[in-house]
């Protein structure tokens, strides 16, 4: 089954249409939650007021920036064990994906949080740190795969690098469970259920549901310009020998 879905021929089959079509639904989607949060919902005074609009930016940012890495550690596992070319396609595609996301979560995080809790930046933060290191290791990682030699080398070597980061995942979700941190407790993801209105929850549902569609959608154009780049490779290197 995991070699029918790693076909790259299938995948490129698949993604010409899919591509384009989850890129537009996910900006649309994304485009109603941002449009619902900054114009259309009430502000929430116990939230800080209008500020807490950047809830609608800065929490689906979040979660895609923690589920793209995981993401890019499920690919680097299944091309470590199995050598699928498209998982290396998948986990190279997703990681300037992820670092973007990751960013965007810092740099929402620190406005949303100056005028709640008064600072940009606190270092002591178990959360903020964590996420920080995430960011770290996309951008590791994605150097260290710029810097081996072969193809070859640069997938094993940023596979390892991240597999082993994905520790750091856990660490960012219970960060605020297990240690001190001015971040509140989760609103959504709740075993007694959502704290958190209707008239907010679900335009913020929308809004992830429209960053996960985006990013699949990025995903599979940069695959199929990696797709694209490992065969034009394969003809030059082709032609090079018969010469």
């Amino acid at each position: 089954m995991i070699s029918a879905f790693a076909n790259p021929h299938r995948f490129m089959t698949l993604s010409r249409w899919l591509a384009p079509v989850c890129l537009a639904l996910g900006l649309v989607l994304i485009a109603y939650s941002v449009w619902q949060g900054l114009w259309m919902v009430p502000p929430d005074d116990y939230q800080g007021g209008d500020i807490m609009r950047a809830m609608f930016i800065h929490v689906p940012s979040a979660w895609l920036a923690m589920g793209s890495y995981m993401s890019l550690a499920i690919a680097s596992f299944v091309w470590f064990i199995w050598r699928h070319e498209l998982a290396d396609m998948a986990a190279k595609s997703i990681a300037p994906i992820g670092a973007g996301y990751t960013a965007m979560c810092l740099a929402t995080g620190s406005i949303w949080g100056k005028p709640t809790w008064g600072t940009w930046w606190l270092w002591d933060d178990a959360r903020m740190m964590s996420v920080l290191v995430m960011f770290f290791l996309f951008l590791g990682y994605m150097a260290l795969r710029a810097a081996m030699e072969t193809r070859q080398k640069a997938a094993r070597a940023g596979a390892i690098l991240a597999m082993i980061g994905a520790v750091n995942v856990p660490l960012i979700k219970f960060s605020v469970d297990i240690w001190s941190s001015i971040h509140q407790g989760p609103s959504v993801l709740r075993m007694d259920g959502p704290a958190m209105p209707a008239v907010y929850l679900t335009p913020l549902l929308i809004g992830a549901l429209g960053h996960l569609i985006f990013f699949s959608a990025l995903t599979m154009m940069l695959m199929r310009a990696e797709v694209w780049q490992r065969r034009s490779d394969v003809l030059i290197a082709r032609k090079l020998a018969a010469n």
